[in-house]
């Protein structure tokens, strides 16, 4: 038997995950194709992103239009990706070079795997970075809480937690604030 590989999987626009779960169905409903396929991957990487104030956790696609799987080549597994999974148009490939029109799938290099698989691990385990768009001295105004609609100045970041300390003036006193970033926006 031969060893297995990471082969890169062309599929449609915008449907890499679908066609993934379609995949692992199809390989679960297969006895034969479980014991050549180890795992089936759409590289994502978490980002946090802020929209009309409110933070969110998203996932974007690290490759748009492709799936990695993980496994030994076998007529039948090449049969399934090729014609059984809808949105999937089978493997990223190269020509022989034997001066005929046939198309071998190549799997790609152990580091190039072991990058994007790393780059999973990471991602999994850490949380997604917030990017910190505000500076000390800055004007910003309050947009959610008790203190909503009130202007202030940025006097530290917090990036660890997220926060940022503002000094507003409440009845005429300065009065130190402890916010999320999602709370507050720029002037």
């Amino acid at each position: 038997m031969a060893d297995k590989k990471w082969y890169v999987l062309r599929t449609a626009g915008t449907k890499e995950k679908k066609a993934a779960e379609y995949l692992v169905k199809e390989i679960e409903r297969h006895a034969d194709l479980q014991s050549v396929v180890d795992q089936v991957l759409v590289p994502v990487k978490k980002e946090i992103v802020t929209k009309n104030g409110k933070r969110k956790e998203v996932e974007r696609l690290l490759f748009p239009g492709y799936v990695l799987i993980h496994a030994e080549l076998s007529p039948d597994l090449e049969y399934v990706i090729r014609n059984g999974i809808p949105g999937m148009s089978g493997f990223l490939t190269e020509k022989t070079g034997n001066g005929t029109t046939e198309r071998i799938p190549v799997p790609i290099r152990d580091e190039e795997a072991a990058r994007i698989l790393g780059g999973q691990d990471e991602n999994a385990v850490a949380a997604a970075e917030t990017e910190i768009n505000f500076t000390v001295g800055e004007s910003v105004k309050i947009t959610d809480g008790p203190f909503s609609g009130f202007s202030g100045t940025v006097e530290e970041i917090i990036a660890d937690r997220s926060k940022l300390k503002v000094v507003v003036v409440i009845f005429g006193r300065k009065t130190l604030l402890e916010l999320s970033f999602t709370q507050v926006t720029k002037e």
